[in-house]
């Protein structure tokens, strides 16, 4: 049994096709949905968006947030932003976050998006780790 799967941003769709599985990074932990899943409505942490292919094989895509729409045919993605895996860049991943960390340490505290800036954090960890899972560091 298969369901369809879209993965869109606001400025491009990642992908849009039939699959047997997705395992989602939902904000209260990841979600594993199967073909007739019950409906739901889920928002997104920074992470490692997982689907199987008719083909039996596992793809990745890195998404920073947004919005899961489960219906018992299609499920559909809506990131805040998001990559596919082998777009994902180690150096810019961990440029982002020194920025983060910079900006939280230099700053007026008066001055600070704390929210914007600690999503920022999250979405560069997050990336790295799923560069870390994905075997695409350097050395490994």
């Amino acid at each position: 049994m298969t369901f369809h799967l879209d993965v869109v941003t606001a400025e491009q769709a990642l992908f849009s096709g039939t699959v047997e599985e997705v395992i989602a990074p939902g904000a209260m932990g990841d979600l594993g949905i199967m073909p007739r899943h019950s409906q739901l409505i889920s928002k997104l942490r920074a992470g490692e968006l997982q689907y199987k292919t008719t083909e039996g094989a596992m793809a990745s895509l890195f998404v920073s947030g947004g919005v899961l729409e489960v219906q018992p045919h299609v499920v559909t993605v809506l990131a805040d932003t998001g990559m596919r895996a082998e777009d994902l860049d180690e150096a810019a991943a961990r440029e982002a976050m020194k920025q983060a960390q910079d900006a939280l340490q230099g700053k007026d505290p008066e001055d600070l998006d704390y929210e914007a800036i600690q999503t920022e954090l999250e979405s560069a960890k997050a990336q790295i780790e799923m560069l870390h899972r994905i075997g695409k560091l350097r050395g490994h």
